[in-house]
């Protein structure tokens, strides 16, 4: 302990970092960084600077990251149409390589040699968070107090909070009765009555959609452009990644799409059971492999397709920085330089429909082959006997011998 001189902490502002931060000064007499990231969570995040201004923190960090996490992390795992165990799509996960990175960045900044959080020793984030700081500084101290402390209850927080002169916001009757955690990607929701797999989660617990039968009767149509594998506009509208993320899940959300109910398998080796609502990210996976179904060449989308579940680990396990993370998206960012055009879908009552795609510069889509009517000359048809008989030639050979 007498090694930390200064430790960055990840502070929302809630009961748990609130705890931690004087735990950290009572237990480690060190001088405490905070640092509130606002990844487009829809809650208020400056009330945390005049929280950690009371329990006297002198250095206070509230940075607005929506961009870059929609630009530079949520844009890139998109690419390659990622889905972990097909179907979760990955919006926690992607968050936490940004904010080890930025934990990492203000450590250096202001001559801390420790980074502090808050996940729990049971969950995926703690590696997440740690295998992201070590990555970008090997000499770097990590503290996490839940698997050190003995508070090991939310009452034993609260009482902590009340010995130390910790204020608690308490919100009686309004209080979720979920763990929760939202960015622009995505909210998810854990624990209490969700622990039951075979319990239906209430109407009421989601935030961000409206059920599909409550969804309007009439369909919505969108358009999205594509430039390199990337959204740049809806309904010719240009937008920036994040306002890509902010209006699709509102379009989206309103046409009760994005809702997930899944059993999930831990890094850590137990099943976990989560709701997620991801409007914006339903719509995109979809949408994507809708152009590159037009321009990208068969076996460099097969090869994506075989390479997707490696890919999706790395980001779930929390190996975003490692070598092969950054050698998967070199290969997957090339093959997006002619990903270029534009998708129309259909939005109605849960569902994400294509209805059209097209680009103009790098379908590989050729009407006069393809053509059920008179193709010209263009396609001989003749010529598949032989293609057929040479690629059958292993199997009749293997026939053969068993008929001998």
């Amino acid at each position: 302990m007498s090694e930390i001189n200064k430790v960055v902490l990840a502070y929302s502002g809630g009961l748990d970092t609130s705890v931690i931060l004087k735990w950290l000064q009572d237990v480690y007499h060190c001088e405490v960084v905070t640092f509130t990231a606002d990844l487009g969570q829809g809650e208020e995040v400056e009330p945390a600077r005049t929280k950690a201004l009371s329990l006297g923190i002198k250095e206070i960090y509230i940075d607005d990251l929506r961009e870059e996490f929609a630009r530079d992390f949520v844009f890139p795992m998109f690419r390659a149409n990622t889905i972990y165990e097909g179907e979760y799509l990955l919006g926690t996960s992607i968050a936490r390589p940004l904010i080890a990175k930025r934990l990492i960045e203000i450590a250096n900044e202001t001559g801390a040699n420790a980074i502090a959080h808050g996940a729990t020793g049971k969950g995926n984030d703690q590696v997440r968070f740690e295998l992201g700081a070590y990555a970008l500084r090997p000499d770097i101290h990590i503290i996490a107090p839940w698997r050190e402390w003995n508070l090991t209850s939310r009452q034993t927080l609260l009482d902590y909070a009340e010995q130390h002169g910790i204020p608690v916001e308490m919100k009686h009757g309004k209080s979720s009765p979920y763990s929760m955690d939202a960015n622009l990607l995505h909210i998810s929701y854990e624990g209490r009555v969700l622990e039951d797999p075979w319990a239906e989660p209430e109407e009421a617990m989601w935030r961000w959609t409206v059920s599909p039968e409550a969804a309007p009767d009439q369909a919505t149509y969108i358009e999205l452009t594509y430039r390199q594998g990337d959204i740049v506009a809806i309904n010719d509208e240009p937008q920036s990644p994040a306002q890509v993320l902010a209006n699709l899940n509102k379009i989206a959300g309103e046409n009760g799409i994005g809702r997930l109910d899944i059993v999930e398998n831990r890094y850590v080796g137990m099943k976990s059971r989560g709701c997620y609502e991801t409007p914006a990210g339903t719509v995109m996976l979809k949408a994507h492999r809708a152009i590159e179904s037009l321009t990208l060449d068969r076996e460099v989308a097969h090869l994506k397709d075989e390479l997707m579940p490696r890919y999706a680990s790395l980001i779930y396990n929390g190996y975003w920085w490692s070598p092969e993370r950054e050698m998967l998206q070199t290969m997957i960012d090339a093959s997006q330089i002619s990903v270029n055009g534009k998708v129309r879908l259909k939005l109605y009552k849960g569902n994400v429909i294509v209805v059209g795609r097209n680009s103009e510069t790098d379908s590989l889509f050729d009407e006069s082959i393809a053509t059920f009517e008179e193709d010209g000359g263009a396609y001989d048809q003749k010529d598949a006997a032989g293609f057929i008989k040479l690629n059958a030639l292993r199997m009749r050979i293997a026939a053969a011998k068993r008929l001998k």
